[in-house]
């Protein structure tokens, strides 16, 4: 990394120059030039806007996960940020949340199943493991990871493991749900979801789930033209770069796999990592191939320029695998 994208990266957006000081250049909350950074990104309207929409959870019945307007994606997103509970918009959000748990312990969001799948077909408070360990990671990264409340969906997530990964699970609520795939396949999102849970609880980054999680997304890349569970390719449009990481791409998965010191130096990581690398421009700067519409006020939402959010993202990556 260079001083030439360094220097660009902190002319970017506030949230972009925020993470670049502490992830990049590795400098202190505590640095005045960290905090101006982050009170610039809180007061940015982006920023407020995504604030005042997840004041109202749990907003929009879930009918997709894959769909990037989900409020539970954009929690996890500004937990990524930096954002926590000691921000008094986020504490609030973050009490709302965990006001619908789960009998199994899980949090829960309104969902509607049609009957066609398996479902209702009525509103209900349900999880699954596409979207519980999403919510449960942030609520980690915002602060609460000693609270009680989320080291029991934690522990029931966590327990959900299989030899072969994780499953396609659903709460009882949801009937006889389940994604279309053979029921003893893992489901790749749900994995990668449950490892970016994995990676922030220090007792389970060392364990048999991160081992098992780690290693299915690794062997679902080596045999990609042949395992396709649950439809979850790792072609073209998987290699196409696309940010927020919201979903079953090759980012997110480095990103997530990244997280894991051994998964660092496995050949298959480096290959794919080689991947992102060779899409870079002459400055090591990247351009979205792909976008998300419901971000198209974000820099990383134009397929023709390239995006300090998106080069913030491979450059953090990068930055990881640097460090072992």
């Amino acid at each position: 990394m260079n001083a030439q994208t360094i220097e660009w990266l902190l002319e970017g957006d506030a949230w972009i120059q925020y993470r670049t000081r502490v992830d990049l250049l590795g400098q202190d909350e505590a640095d005045p030039q960290v905090r101006a950074a982050r009170k610039a990104m809180l007061a940015d309207a982006k920023i407020q806007s995504l604030l005042t929409e997840l004041n109202d959870w749990p907003g929009a019945v879930l009918n997709s996960h894959k769909s990037a307007s989900q409020p539970f994606h954009k929690l996890a997103f500004i937990a990524d940020l930096g954002l926590n509970v000691s921000d008094a918009p986020v504490k609030a959000i973050a009490k709302k949340v965990m006001a619908h748990q789960s009998e199994q312990g899980p949090f829960q969001l309104t969902t509607n199943v049609p009957t066609h799948f398996g479902g209702s077909g009525k509103d209900t408070w349900a999880w699954s493991l596409c979207d519980a360990p999403i919510l449960v990671s942030a609520l980690v990264k915002m602060g609460l990871g000693d609270d009680k409340r989320v080291q029991t969906a934690v522990q029931y997530l966590d327990g959900l493991i299989r030899d072969n990964g994780f499953p396609c699970a659903a709460s009882p609520e949801l009937g006889k749900f389940r994604g279309p795939g053979r029921k003893e396949d893992p489901c790749p999102f749900a994995t990668l979801a449950m490892l970016k849970l994995i990676s922030r609880v220090p007792e389970l980054r060392e364990g048999k789930s991160a081992k098992i999680g780690v290693e299915t997304l690794l062997s679902l890349w080596e045999n990609s033209k042949e395992q396709h569970p649950y439809i979850f390719y790792m072609g073209t449009d998987f290699r196409k770069l696309k940010a927020p990481m919201f979903w079953y791409d090759i980012l997110h998965v480095l990103d997530i796999l990244s997280q894991f010191k051994w998964a660092r130096k496995d050949k298959r990581f480096k290959e794919m990592l080689s991947v992102v690398q060779s899409k870079a421009d002459g400055n090591g700067w990247y351009i979205p191939e792909s976008i998300w519409t419901a971000w198209k006020d974000w820099d990383f939402s134009q397929k023709k320029v390239t995006s300090r959010g998106l080069t913030f993202f491979v450059q953090h990556i990068l930055n990881r695998v640097s460090a072992n």
